[in-house]
């Protein structure tokens, strides 16, 4: 079996993945949604677009 991110061979530890390094890029993902499921509702695709507004407001405004 191979790392699903870098086609290296993987390890026990931290199957599916060969390192942890692997794994938390995959977890990055999953967090940013970037496995996201395309959808054609276009009440889905209305509120993701809010969400992505929202998140780009967000991280205009000084912390």
């Amino acid at each position: 079996m191979s790392c699903p991110i870098c086609d290296r061979a993987t390890d026990a530890k931290y199957r599916p993945f060969c390192s942890r390094r692997c794994a938390d890029l995959d977890l990055a993902k999953w967090l940013t949604g970037g496995y996201a499921i395309p959808s054609d509702d276009p009440e889905e695709v209305e509120e993701a677009m809010d969400q992505a507004a929202r998140a780009a407001e967000n991280a205009q405004k000084p912390h």
